[in-house]
């Protein structure tokens, strides 16, 4: 535009600016103007903005982001109070970003000499281009579940998952797509090495038509040296290295892996000094200001192994790292100078190395004695996990643990609870979750897994329970890398290799640690008639005191026997040694096993606890005294309180009831427990705080007496619990659950008996029971010592006995690690995952998989070997095929030669002229040949005509010909040697009989004797009868005085002459004789040997390898290669999944899925698959098939639930319910289905007895209770139907709410709307009253 003239002289124009149209005004500064400045107006006007500033824009960023407000108008003080009726977080508008895609191009390298230039620009050639997946070349992309991953379903899948996701990969799997993050052309270094060594740069990107135009770029020549990267072997210094090593940046790191050039000798001397010996020699033609290589090429020192020991060998445990952590303790709050989580005392040297490593980042095994003060650990991994935003996830094995645990961390933490049937606050940073819950929430993909840090496992021993033990190690496999692991158990032997395990599988280190130090030290004392005798304190046994209990026994029961009131006759001192002496060396060899029956020494008397409930009221009249006695006892001494272990519900509740007389609390105690039951029960309606447990318990509360087992309902437990920990119940009767789910010490334990039943079977209390329990005396902080008292009624135990049990070994973590349907139903729902990989991570599969790495070295070295080949002079070699046939012979011919040729029947048939055939003494073939002489006596050989293989004259030179001609002239010549008649008495036992040629039965010939008749070579020799290989059907007649008298040349041409005749029909030999007829043969499995037997011989015969001069040399060569083919298919399927112990079995399961039509052919997961995914609670395969066959469709929705009661009720031996017929019929239907599972599960090998399968998986003896239950009885009337405790009735119930919510979501999936109506329905009918009363730890009372 033009210049437009302003009104006091100062010029401007007006202009667009920007690529919007806006209007510039610029000022206009002309030549002859000498002071711009001058020109300027007077009076400018202010800006309309005012000028921004740092500190006004950090202001406005800091209002408009960082301080954000409500909308006034819908969250004003007037609406404060409404209700929403809508969700705004479902009504909340987010912007939407453009989804990722699945796909991209990627360009391919090609071989310049196959480049194709024609038609592109400037004769330039332009890579072609392939279309890849995004999650291929994404690294890490793979862990991240599902890809992509959808987050907008309901609230409780976050947390609880879905079949539909996807779960994450689990961390330690090696990453099969790692080859293909970067496509095959810029992996393999070549575009790299074209680039840089001055290549035309690529200027069109993938998939489009035409590029940038960047001009003439100027290419850069350089060169440079890449050495091998080799671990310096032992003992080398690094002086000596004479290979280095260069790392590029991870863009080229793995692309130069395999253009790798040697380090030639000449280039060594160019080391000049040890700081030049650990770079990489970059030789680079550009100035080293300008060079764009120093960007990309990282130069860093080689680094010599320090992982070595003195000896120079590496450490067995490699992941899992033990000791040498003593310095931690000492340097402690340097270390970590701002703790997390302040503790009000100071910690012990295991909780500072625990709590140091978790600062680091680094899983942690800790292993102690319990109430050592493991729980520190998950405090401390609480409070990171609240420091850093992210979650830490507490699992137990208990149900009861875990609400324990809630109850102890809700004020410190911010805690959630997930059990089966209970969900409170799920997200929270701190969850609490029994390890069943966490399993399936990884198994379906759970979004809530990605916020996890930290997962503590507490009680890890239980692994080795049998039933429930696999799901420790199933979510150990599947937990994702990021997630960092904690374990607390009690010691075991076996740390370190469990400890390793993990940390193998998880490919990240594991800090072990801990103590055996008890922070309570523990005394050992045995009970005998009033009297305490301490065996045992602090490790230490104590002779002198078992030496007393033992002499107190032996006088308390000989004045019994002399005054003719005992019951013990014969138990004399004598009596007592010899008894004592027979016990011990059965002692001596036991083993710390479950498996095999077992007695313990002196266990199976009544002494020490004989499970059988007493005959009658002498017995607990006995034992009442004994318990009045023993309370007196640790009463005046003040051990109380005290827990009594007994291994029998039925037995703590008779012991607490014997003594109901006994009043141990004072009246302000007796106060404290009413008002604290009056406040528990209060929850309860009417009827059920009137239960007959509930009385009889709070009877026995009042006098201090508790009785704690698996019986009692949970509310009664829960009361029992924490009035124990309160300190008012001063004698507690309690099962083995007490010391694994309370975390109650007390003064002193008791053990009512060293005896249980486990299941199956009674045995001795192991080891590891024992500490366990044990480990409960002493209270931390109250007690200087704990006491720990064995009841002896009958005889005092041995010394070896109660060492083992005291002061024996733990009970090592063993696997327990076993397939099931749903297991591999979920891992087939997923490519990524096999079941493959998870069989191999196991625990049980672990020392086969340690030797992977030497196995696969040992492979590469048998296949480098070079081959070894067979030069057949026959032409085409046949010595494969032969070998196999001599090496099956093999395999029969001890038990043919045993059981054939030294049978007496067989030697009937061994006389002069039976023609047979037998073994070559010096080459792997057999010779035919007759009987010339039987000895009369078994251990004389026999003296046999065999015909030699004949000697191709073209594979000798003349000198050999003429050696062997004189060989055998020689031998010719001796053969008709005579003798004087002074030494002819020599060979008395072979006397021949006169025949048609008068002789006097001296043998003459000198064995061996060789010849030539007819063409053929022959030998005369002795042979024992196990060289014999076939006896033939075929006779000849023999001139024996010419043969073995007058050693006459016709008599040897007529028999050789005999014996070619029987070959040439076409068979080598003869056919042999009839196992049947002729050897009266009875075995079938040895006729099918001999028949198979004499079959092969007759093939071997008819190889042209058979008689060959090369046989022997040929034969040792295949067996080599045939071993070393063996060696190499060995290595070759240890290293396979076929070699899995489990993979048979796997195998069997995949088949019978795809029998009944869960997974199709191509093992894709069908409905009825999905439908089993369901269901945790019972037996999948016969809950899917209930739901697909319409059982319950006929059915109220309080009959279903009843028969649904059979999937959980877990007791085996109840009375037998009364049920109606309509019950009746849908017990048998279902129980048919059982059998026709488990009849098809045995047709494929599994080793499962269809009636045992369907009597395990589906007990029908509350039918009958939650029947009447759902319909409204009363708690009290309902176990009056049946012989099962309260406290299984209510679990078994409790159970079976979780069973309807699974059976309810299967039939969303099968899109039964009535079956999910029913379901609701009847889990609604269910939940009521005391089955369902909230725990006292979660609400508090």
């Amino acid at each position: 535009m033009k210049p437009i003239q302003a009104a006091n002289g100062f010029s401007f124009r007006v202009g667009f600016s920007g690529y919007s149209g806006h209007l510039r005004v610029e000022p206009l500064y002309t030549e002859e103007r000498d002071n711009p400045i001058k020109s300027l107006p007077d009076f400018v006007l202010p800006p309309a903005f005012p000028t921004e500033t740092p500190e006004s824009i950090e202001e406005h960023i800091k209002e408009k982001y960082l301080l954000p407000r409500l909308d006034e108008d819908a969250f004003s003080p007037e609406k404060a109070g409404k209700q929403w009726d809508f969700d705004w977080f479902a009504r909340a508008k987010i912007p939407l970003e453009p989804s990722m895609p699945r796909a991209i191009m990627v360009p391919v390298w090609e071989l310049p000499f196959r480049r194709c230039k024609e038609g592109s620009t400037e004769g330039k050639w332009e890579p072609n281009s392939t279309q890849v997946d995004v999650s291929d070349i994404i690294v890490g992309g793979e862990t991240r579940g599902s890809f992509p991953r959808a987050s907008n379903g309901a609230a409780n899948d976050i947390v609880r998952g879905s079949i539909n996701n996807r779960p994450f990969r689990p961390g330690g799997l090696e990453d099969q797509s790692l080859e293909r993050i970067f496509p095959y052309g810029a992996s393999n270094g070549e575009w790299v090495r074209e680039v840089l060594n001055g290549g035309p740069a690529q200027t069109i990107p993938p998939g489009f038509k035409q590029g940038l135009k960047l001009g003439d770029l100027m290419s850069h020549p350089c060169s440079w040296n890449v050495y091998k990267d080799q671990s310096a072997p032992d003992g080398t210094s690094v002086g000596n290295l004479s290979e280095l090593s260069v790392q590029f940046d991870d863009l080229f790191k793995k692309a130069w892996e395999e253009d790798v050039v040697e380090l030639d000798k000449d280039e060594s001397d160019s080391v000049k000094s040890e700081a030049e010996a650990n770079q990489v020699d970059v030789l680079n033609t550009l100035d080293t200001g300008s060079s764009a290589l120093d960007e990309i090429l990282s130069v860093e020192a080689e680094k010599v192994d320090n992982g070595r020991d003195k000896g120079g060998q590496q450490q067995k445990e490699a992941w899992a790292v033990s000791g040498g952590s003593e310095w931690i303790a000492d340097q402690f709050y340097e270390l970590v100078p701002d703790m997390a989580i302040e503790f009000p005392f100071e910690l012990d040297t295991f909780q500072k190395e625990a709590i140091y490593y978790l600062e680091k980042g680094e899983s942690v095994f800790v292993a102690a004695h319990t109430s050592a003060g493991k729980t520190v650990v998950a405090e401390y991994a609480f409070a990171l996990a609240s420091k850093h935003c992210t979650r830490a996830v507490y699992t137990a094995p208990i149900k009861t643990i875990s609400n324990q645990k809630y109850r102890d961390f809700c004020g410190k933490f911010d805690v959630g609870l997930l059990t089966g049937d209970v969900s409170l606050r799920p997200e929270a940073s701190c969850l609490i979750m029994t390890t069943e819950i966490l399993r399936s929430m990884l198994y379906r993909g759970a979004d809530i897994i990605r916020d996890i840090e930290w997962v503590i496992f507490d009680e890890v021993h239980y692994v080795n329970d049998v039933e429930r033990g696999v799901v420790w190690e199933e979510v150990i496999i599947m937990l994702p890398r990021h997630i960092n692991i904690i374990l607390l158990s009690a010691t075991v032997p076996n740390t370190i290799e469990f400890a390793d395990w993990i940390g193998r599988t998880k490919q990240k280190k594991i800090r072990v640690t801990g103590t055996t130090k008890r922070p309570v030290p523990l005394e050992h004392c045995l009970f005998y008639s009033g009297e305490l005798y301490k065996i045992c304190e602090r490790e230490d046994f104590i002779p002198q005191g078992l030496k007393a209990a033992k002499d107190a026994y032996k006088k308390k029961n000989s004045s019994a026997t002399s005054g003719g009131t005992g019951s013990y006759s014969g138990s004399s001192t004598v009596q007592d040694g010899a008894r004592g002496q027979k016990r011990e060396p059965f002692n001596r060899g036991k083993q710390n096993k479950h498996s095999g029956p077992q007695t313990f020494g002196n266990y199976t008397g009544t002494g020490w606890g004989n499970q059988s409930n007493g005959g009658g009221q002498n017995s607990w009249g006995s034992r009442r005294t004994t318990w009045l006695m023993l309370i007196d006892k640790l009463s005046k001494k003040s051990l109380l309180p005290v827990v009594i272990f007994g291994f029998s519900k039925n037995q703590c509740d008779k012991s607490a009831d014997s003594i109901s007389g006994t009043d141990l609390t004072s009246s302000s105690e007796k106060s404290e427990i009413r008002v604290f039951c009056d406040k528990a029960f209060s929850r309860l309606k009417g009827s059920d705080r009137n239960l007959p447990q509930v009385v009889r318990v709070q009877n026995l509360l009042y006098r201090g007496i508790g009785v704690h087992h698996a019986g009692l309902l949970p509310i009664v437990k829960e009361v029992v619990e924490m009035l124990f920990c309160r300190g008012v119940i001063k004698v507690l009767f309690s099962t083995e659950t007490f010391a694994m789910g309370v975390n109650a010490p007390a003064r002193t334990v008791v053990f009512d008996t060293l005896r249980k039943f486990d299941g199956k079977e009674f045995r001795p209390v192991l080891p590891g029971e024992y500490t366990q329990m044990a480990g409960r005396a002493g209270r931390r902080g109250l007690d200087k010592i704990g006491t720990v008292i064995v009841m002896c009624r009958d005889e005092i135990p041995e010394e070896s006995d109660l060492k083992h049990v005291i002061t024996g070994t733990p009970t090592k973590l063993e696997s327990q690690f076993r397939l099931t349907y749903i297991m591999i139903l979920h891992l087939l729902r997923v490519e990524e995952l096999k079941v493959e990989d998870m069989l191999k991570r196991s625990f049980a599969e672990f020392h086969a998989q340690k030797k992977l790495p030497e196995q696969q070295q040992l492979l590469l070295r048998k296949l480098a070997q070079p081959k070894k080949t067979i030069e057949c002079i026959k032409g085409e070699p046949a010595i494969e095929e032969y070998y196999e046939m001599h090496t099956e012979a093999e395999e029969h011919s001890e038990q043919i030669i045993k059981a054939v040729m030294q049978s007496s029947v067989a030697k009937q048939y061994l006389t002069p002229g039976r023609v047979v055939v037998v073994k070559s003494q010096s080459a792997q073939d057999h010779l035919l040949g007759v009987v010339l002489k039987s000895p009369p006596a078994n251990n004389k050989p026999y003296i046999v005509l065999l015909l030699k293989p004949d000697v191709p004259s073209m594979t000798q030179s003349p000198s050999d010909r003429s050696n062997l001609q004189d060989k055998k002239g020689a031998d010719f010549h001796q053969g008709y040697v005579l003798l004087p008649k002074s030494k002819r008495g020599l060979e008395e036992d072979y006397r021949i009989s006169a025949g048609p040629r008068k002789g006097s039965g001296i043998i003459n010939i000198t064995l061996p004797h060789r010849g030539a008749a007819a063409g053929v070579t022959f030998e005369v020799r002795e042979a024992e009868n196990t060289e014999f290989l076939c006896i033939c059907n075929s006779k000849i007649k023999l001139d024996l005085p010419g043969l073995l008298e007058f050693v006459s040349n016709p008599a040897f041409s007529h028999t050789v002459q005999q014996l070619l005749k029987l070959k040439s029909n076409g068979n080598k030999y003869p056919p042999a004789l009839d196992p049947l007829k002729d050897l009266k043969l009875k075995d079938m499995d040895l006729i099918k040997a001999y028949d198979k037997w004499t079959h092969l011989l007759q093939k071997m015969s008819e190889n042209k390898c058979h008689e060959c001069i090369k046989l022997e040399e040929h034969i040792k060569l295949a067996k080599e290669i045939k071993k070393h083919k063996e060696e190499v298919n060995a290595l070759q399927f240890e290293l396979s999944n076929e070699a899995l112990q489990q993979m048979p079995e796997f195998q069997g399961r995949i088949d019978i899925l795809k029998e009944i039509g869960y997974i199709d052919e191509d093992l894709v997961v069908q409905i009825k698959g999905r439908v089993a995914c369901e269901m945790n609670s019972g037996e999948e395969l016969i809950c899917t098939e209930c739901l697909f066959e319409n059982q319950l469709d006929d059915l109220e929705p309080e009959e279903a639930v009843a028969l649904m009661s059979a999937f959980v009720f877990q007791q085996k031996n109840t009375s037998e319910p009364s049920l109606t017929s309509k019950l009746s019929q849908a017990k048998q239907r279902l129980y048919d289905t059982a059998i026709r599972l488990g009849n098809l599960q045995a047709e494929f090998k599994l080793p499962i007895t269809p009636e045992e399968y369907a009597q395990e998986n589906l007990k029908f003896g509350l039918v009958e209770v939650v029947y009447e239950w759902a319909k409204g009885t009363p708690f009290a009337d309902i176990c009056e139907l049946t012989d099962v405790p309260e406290g299984l009735i209510v679990r078994t119930i409790v159970r079976l709410d979780e069973t309807c919510r699974e059976f309810k979501t299967a039939a969303a999936i099968m899109g039964n709307s009535s079956l999910y109506k029913k379901m609701e329905s009847g889990s609604n009918a269910i939940k009521r009253d005391i089955v369902f009363a909230a725990s006292l730890y979660i609400t508090g009372v």
